[in-house]
């Protein structure tokens, strides 16, 4: 087997070196073909590595592509050393085996007399019974050790004999919904021939009412690797229907939480690929055993077409309706839903049309992955980010799905055959865009985290003087709101003083309008000196300034707004104006009750008007309630009580 103008560079070596047979130990029932995943794994990056160089590729890959290279290449890996035939197994195609055909009624004791035929296909046997013999004596298998595996299909009942060279028959049964032990994790049912110091010589099967004879899988093993293949594929099939469980609640609940309904379908995709890999795989008859056989074949393939309808849905729903056009949409949506309803006759049917049913149903699937490659790889080309993650992610279980309805996988994985492949394919694709959403919905809340301190800054930059870096009015009332509103308690008293300096327009006139600046800045900083939970300052615009506090009232209130005129009044500004003194009048009003900014505000600027109108350098404070005001307090009284 070479490649022949048609592959990159290196892969004639691969080729070359898998044809060679592994140097290793076997079992007796060791095929020739056999080879470890080391090998497949070892080969496959060569290969790609290979390529790479010599076609003086260079790759600048980052993230997702990455990730997707080295998925592709331990799926190469996986696939070439899990389809190769198992280490100790014979499969037993159709064509290798005499059938014959009776009515459903025969005795199982007819069986030597039954006229079997090697060649040809049976045919009428749907409402009958169906008869396969294996001659053992040509086949590479130990006699004395032997376990034939078949896998669960639509069938009414299924008897074995197992032939010895003395004539001794032995028979072992089962039947749909009572497949006692002999069931095992895979979709497999296991019946150990007897230990016999004759050598066996053949086995018979015998299937009452099966559907079709092209859906049986059959493979004779060891008892003791009939054993350990169960045990591997119990926990490999474990782990992934846990991950499908995580995956299905997972995005279940991120879709009700983000409203996605991509995400939505996406969960309904994998709580039914759990559920059907939980019945095929017959871990649910260790609680429901009835569910053994047909039925439970029958329930696994409705599944399997409702979980498609699912997929189709969530791959177009995660592309932006903007970005693909509606007819693609549309028309690849129906495809999915026409799967899903066609599923109903193919679950449904027990006859010889289930053939040419699952030739249709193939063909379906086959055009279902076209079209939603077509639909991501039109989103992915216009830059979707989603459409990127949701091709990414799908592309395993796609190209797993894909891979069963052209190649016959038969009894590959174990016995477990396409189902195990793509049961996996489903558990990778399910971690790898649940991941892939986490990251981007963490990306999302960054952003978005980001955005909200960039509007908090921008809000505190708006309520902020640019010049003194005061608050401003709006600022001001923000701040000042809960200070002096309904949060403040009933009994703490609030003050508004408005501090205005006197006589700034003849320094703007005289030293310029930049030593005025220079003015307002010095006393913005002493003003904010001030600042604190209990007391917010501002610059209501020119050379008007604004103190809101609470907690003092009274002769407090009185001392404390004078001494801020004083302290304003001894501020230097000799660097801008020289020897010239700046004073500040101050209009101040008191309350007990709850009250608005602009209540307060009104009363202190009549307080503030009151103090120009006295002579300037003064402070005028006022007293009100709900009623209105009390006596005025101006500057002369505070001294003469001062004084007292």
């Amino acid at each position: 087997m070479t490649c022949r103008g048609l592959c990159f560079p290196g892969e004639n070596a691969l080729f070359q070196a898998l044809r060679s047979p592994a140097r290793t130990t076997r079992s007796p029932l060791r095929q020739p073909g056999s080879r470890g995943l080391g090998t497949y794994f070892r080969f496959g990056k060569a290969l790609l590595t290979e390529s790479w160089h010599r076609a003086g590729i260079v790759l600048e890959m980052r993230g997702y592509r990455i990730v997707a290279i080295r998925l592709i290449c331990a799926l190469v890996a996986v696939a070439g050393a899990l389809l190769s035939p198992p280490a100790a197994a014979e499969p037993l195609p159709f064509d290798t085996l005499c059938h014959a055909v009776t009515g459903a009624g025969t005795a199982d004791s007819a069986l030597p007399t039954l006229p079997f035929a090697c060649r040809g296909a049976p045919a009428d046997y749907q409402r009958g019974s169906l008869w396969l013999r294996a001659d053992l004596r040509p086949l590479p298998v130990d006699r004395s050790d032997v376990a034939l595996m078949v896998h669960q299909s639509r069938f009414d009942r299924l008897a074995v004999a197992f032939t010895y060279a003395d004539g001794h028959v032995a028979w072992e049964r089962v039947a749909s919904g009572a497949f006692g032990t002999r069931w095992r994790v895979g979709g497999q049912v296991a019946f150990e021939a007897p230990s016999r110091d004759v050598p066996l010589v053949s086995i018979t099967m015998r299937f009452d009412h099966v559907a079709s004879h092209k859906l049986l899988r059959m493979r004779i093993v060891t008892n003791a690797e009939a054993g350990a293949q169960s045990a591997m594929l119990a926990a490999l099939i474990g782990a992934a229907l846990t991950l499908l469980l995580v995956g299905a609640v997972y995005n279940l609940s991120l879709a009700l939480a983000v409203r996605r309904q991509f995400l939505l379908w996406h969960g309904v995709w994998a709580a039914c690929v759990l559920v059907w890999g939980t019945i095929w795989s017959q871990l649910e008859l260790i609680v429901m055993p009835g569910l053994a056989g047909a039925a439970a074949a029958q329930i696994c393939t409705f599944l399997a077409c409702i979980a498609i309808t699912a997929a189709t849905v969530s791959a177009v729903t995660s592309v932006e309706r903007s970005i693909l056009p509606r007819w693609a949409s549309v028309a690849t949506v129906a495809l999915g839903l026409g799967i899903g309803v066609y599923g109903i006759p193919a679950a449904l049917v027990r006859d010889a049309a289930i053939d040419w049913i699952g030739d249709v149903l193939g063909l379906l699937v086959l055009v279902d992955l076209a079209a939603v490659a077509l639909v991501l790889g039109w989103a992915w080309r216009r830059r979707s980010p989603d459409a990127r993650d949701v091709a990414m992610a799908w592309s395993v279980p796609m190209a797993a799905l894909g891979l069963t309805q052209v190649v016959d996988v038969g009894s590959a994985l174990w016995g477990g055959g396409a189902q195990v492949l793509v049961l996996f394919a489903a558990a990778l694709q399910t971690l790898f865009l649940s991941i892939a959403t986490t990251r981007r919905l963490a990306r999302l809340r960054v952003e978005r985290d980001h955005a909200r301190a960039a509007e908090a800054r921008a809000s505190e930059l708006a309520g902020r003087d640019p010049l003194t870096n005061l608050h401003n009015r709006r600022g001001f009332i923000e701040r000042t709101t809960p200070l002096l509103g309904d949060r403040r308690l009933a009994d703490a008293p609030a003050a508004l003083l408005l501090i205005d300096v006197d006589r700034f327009k003849s320094v703007n006139d005289a030293f310029g309008h930049e030593a005025g600046d220079i003015v307002l800045c010095k006393i913005a900083q002493r003003l904010q000196r001030w600042e604190s939970p209990s007391c917010a300052v501002a610059r209501l615009g020119g050379e008007e300034f604004a103190l809101a506090i609470v907690g003092i009232d009274g002769f407090a209130l009185i001392r404390f707004v004078d001494g801020v005129r004083q302290e304003l009044a001894v501020l230097d500004h000799g660097a801008a104006i020289g020897d010239r003194a700046v004073t500040v009048s101050i209009g101040a009003i008191q309350a007990r009750g709850a009250c608005s900014f602009q209540q307060l505000y009104r009363h202190a600027d009549a307080a503030l008007y009151a103090a120009k109108q006295g002579g300037r350098d003064r402070v005028v404070v006022q007293d009100i309630d709900a009623a209105g005001d009390t006596p005025t307090f101006t500057t002369d009284r505070i001294i003469a009580q001062l004084a007292s």
